[in-house]
């Protein structure tokens, strides 16, 4: 099991001016019209985000990643987003070269607060576009416009940001291929270094979950929502971008060091509402409401002990890490699986995969990491590395994964 100390920490600012219909985050909304009058909930936060930090067990290595996520962190002002790196950087340390990332909304940010956010540190943007269409923004709750996204990238470009993200979501309702290409050819005019598309995941608590029904009009049919990734692991992939993940793409030394840690299954430290930490092989997600969250540090104040959580058993840490790395096009390095879990799990997930190999959704790799195009029972044995198959494996991989996830319990 993974026992290695985190250097990564994920910050949870949960404002937003509005729940978008797809939504299901721990959030707190605003209002629409965001003004000093929400500074005081702000500054609240703030404190008690601080005072968890304060009393997180510290491991003395510096953090080489920080993620601000939300919510809609550029709701922040830049003096409360000060304060928590100040208070990250005196607690556990901020590597000099270290990746700060800032999710960002268009049309919830200024110029000067873009400066600023610079001036701090911050070095990674990550701008929730999710579509060009207004009339699909709309029809999401989004609080945006296409103007919006306009001036957010000139501001971006003033500014001489070069590392910054631009998300799209896929399988709205209402939405066409044309829409699709249409948002992917504007992305593509802008250049960023790294894109991010989403497919719409219905969450039962959330408006589209309780109107809509996932394949039903006006969701996209099936086939077109695999037909528009498809379109985008083929249009980014020949405009120079690396598909680094099933749903990210990245410009050459653009990836997200801070998500590869997730996908890696390595520790890291979640920071405030709702956040999710994973540290001494344990699992805690934090309170999903301000009014808990405030409680819950308070009694982390009068007590000595941080968190009650129970261990993850060696069959979840095995099958995390394969769902984990298995979304990566790079997949997963069976010499780690074998040293963890023994050369009878790889076994294991070699000949469940083996159907898949030989239809192409699964590929192989050997020591000299060379893709093996022809399976022998000697080259059988030199599998040192799988991965899926881009695009048609990452498109079927909850189908694969399955599989293996129902082989390898029946097994242990």
């Amino acid at each position: 099991m993974d026992t290695l100390i985190p250097v990564s920490a994920y910050v949870h600012l949960p404002f937003c001016r509005r729940r978008c219909y797809y939504c299901d985050f721990p959030i707190s909304v605003l209002g629409d019209k965001t003004n000093t009058n929400t500074s005081g909930s702000i500054a609240e936060y703030v404190h008690f985000l601080c005072e968890e930090i304060k009393i997180t067990p510290s491991y003395h290595l510096p953090l080489k990643t920080v993620f601000f996520g939300g919510g809609t962190p550029s709701l922040i002002p830049p003096r409360y987003l000060e304060k928590i790196l100040t208070t990250l950087d005196q607690h556990f340390g901020i590597n000099s070269d270290a990746e700060i990332s800032l999710e960002m909304d268009p049309g919830t940010f200024s110029l000067e607060q873009l400066s600023n956010y610079k001036r701090l540190g911050v070095n990674r943007f990550s701008l929730g576009v999710q579509s060009f269409s207004d009339e699909l923004l709309e029809k999401c709750g989004r609080f945006h416009r296409y103007q919006d996204i306009e001036q957010s990238i000139d501001f971006i470009q003033q500014t001489n940001i070069k590392n910054f993200s631009l998300d799209l979501i896929s399988g709205l309702p209402y939405q066409t291929l044309q829409h699709w290409q249409f948002s992917l050819d504007e992305v593509i005019k802008i250049k960023p270094n790294h894109i991010s598309c989403y497919d719409l995941v219905l969450e039962s608590v959330t408006a589209f979950g309780k109107q809509y029904k996932p394949g039903k009009f006006p969701l996209p049919s099936d086939e077109n929502t695999a037909k528009m990734y498809k379109i985008a692991q083929k249009l980014l992939t020949i405009a120079g971008y690396g598909h680094y993940e099933i749903s990210n793409y990245a410009k050459s030394g653009y990836q997200c060091q801070h998500n590869l840690v997730y996908w890696e299954n390595k520790p890291y430290y979640g920071l405030g509402m709702g956040a999710a930490s994973y540290t001494n092989n344990q699992r805690f997600t934090r309170p999903r409401t301000r009014k808990d969250y405030y409680q819950w540090v308070k009694s982390l104040q009068e007590t000595d002990h941080y968190l009650s959580s129970d261990y993850l058993n060696k069959i979840d840490v095995l099958l995390e890490t394969l769902m984990l790395g298995l979304r990566l096009k790079k997949g997963i390095n069976l010499s780690k699986i074998s040293s963890l879990f023994g050369d009878k799990i790889v076994k294991i997930i070699c000949q469940t995969l083996l159907p898949y190999y030989e239809i192409g959704l699964v590929k192989f790799q050997n020591i000299d990491n060379k893709i093996i195009t022809e399976l022998t029972d000697d080259n059988f044995k030199s599998i040192k590395r799988i991965m899926l198959s881009d695009p048609d494996g990452f498109l079927l991989s909850n189908t694969i994964l399955a599989e293996l996830f129902d082989k390898l319990e029946s097994s242990l």
